[in-house]
């Protein structure tokens, strides 16, 4: 079978030249049988990136709404560009919305590993705390019978929300679910979520959207499109007795979010916040300039924050008089995997890690710093402040560092 070399897939896409202080505008063009792409200048009418290989980037990353990292600039896709694109990408991946409730958000490890063992891609996280006004807002198709215990039991502690892209995604996420109510879900669908984590029909662990308009809308309610204005539920981070992990864009791409996050749980940590965020380089530098002159590895490490969409946590321990910092510092392990392989082998960078640049995981060096980096991510993300740089922050449902 010949494989089209030519064969491509049109996006309009935008980047912000901060140095410039310019909102550009491109065609976006992927090419699947090399792995390549190209930008076409809309306003300048000529080629900006010549095709080109882009590492760190698959056919998965492509889709509206999405941010793709090329050579440190963080482009957003904003649309299908051309009908061709649009009928080929559309009946093959489809988006949905998924929602972690709170009975078993400190099992969302498991959950998420679950998600990528099905061929689930998580475009998009957060954690949130609904009021009860949004809890209602996000249930008003339900029977109305019903609706004052959803949304007790929606308000009762923080959800994940998720982003999921897929084949069939919609159909296939609901199947993952099993039935409504746990107790048909374990007669009927054992091996389902429900049917694993669920007590009954309120309380069933997990939700998905019911059909492609549904699921339109509630991503929409909790990953607004920033041009919009429009703010979704806030995060839950407490900014206070914490420390900062980031889950670095090569363990992303390479689908170990859910084991991650899975062992920090099981080792006793909570996850108290957590967000998909991209940073560009700029803020790359100033977030990781501690390390200038002190690390050879400084650049290395700058490009590697700034090559993909990242996974930032609040991790908290349920005893206030436990040393956060410390401990999750000794969790993640020596910088270099190798290192961690010999004499921490059970430690996250042992584990996940590749080199001393792609060791899996940021974590705060000092006791300071953990609530500094904390309030430096997520912090960001509360601000009502009106400006440029606020807005450039706003990405993808994350924030920039």
């Amino acid at each position: 079978m010949s494989v089209d070399h030519n064969e491509k897939y049109i996006f309009d896409a935008e980047w912000y030249d901060k140095i410039a202080s310019i909102l550009k505008k491109f065609y976006l063009y992927y090419y699947p049988s090399d792995n390549t792409v190209e930008l076409f200048d809309l306003k300048a009418r000529k080629i900006f990136l010549r095709r080109t290989k882009c590492e760190g980037i698959e056919a998965k990353h492509f889709y509206p709404g999405a941010t793709v990292t090329i050579f440190s600039r963080s482009i957003r896709i904003t649309d299908y560009a051309d009908c061709v694109t649009r009928t080929k990408l559309q009946t093959k991946m489809q988006k949905t919305f998924a929602m972690v409730k709170p009975s078993i958000v400190d099992k969302f490890g498991e959950i998420l590993k679950y998600i990528v063992s099905n061929n689930f891609h998580v475009a998009n996280i957060k954690m949130v705390k609904l009021s009860q006004e949004q809890a209602r807002r996000f249930c008003d198709y339900k029977e109305q019978s019903n609706i004052a215990y959803m949304v007790n039991y929606l308000t009762s502690g923080p959800i994940v929300a998720l982003e999921l892209l897929g084949d069939h995604a919609v159909t296939r996420w609901l199947e993952a679910m099993g039935p409504e109510d746990s107790k048909e879900a374990i007669e009927k669908a054992p091996s389902s979520l429900r049917a694993r984590y669920g007590k009954d029909v309120i309380h069933n662990a997990v939700h998905g959207s019911e059909n492609e308009e549904r699921a339109e809308k509630e991503l929409e309610f909790f990953f607004p499109d920033p041009k919009t204005g429009k703010k979704g539920p806030a995060n839950t981070a407490t900014l206070e007795n914490c420390t900062c992990c980031i889950i670095k864009p090569h363990a992303v791409q390479s689908k170990l979010t859910g084991d991650i996050i899975d062992d920090v749980q099981k080792a006793g940590f909570a996850v108290s916040a957590v967000q998909q965020f991209v940073v560009n380089s700029f803020d790359a530098e100033e977030f990781l300039e501690v390390y200038k002159g002190v690390l050879p590895d400084y650049a290395a490490m700058v490009g590697e924050l700034q090559s993909g969409p990242c996974i930032v946590m609040e991790i908290k321990h349920k005893d206030e008089k436990f040393d956060v910092q410390g401990e999750f510092r000794k969790l993640c392990g020596p910088m270099d995997p190798d290192i961690a392989r010999q004499v921490r082998p059970d430690t996250l960078r042992a584990k996940y890690g590749k080199t001393k640049v792609q060791n899996a995981v940021h974590c705060s060096d000092l006791p300071e710093d953990g609530t500094l980096e904390v309030i430096h991510t997520f912090g960001l993300a509360r601000s009502n402040i009106d400006s440029r740089r606020t807005i450039n922050l706003i990405c993808t449902g994350g924030v920039f560092l």
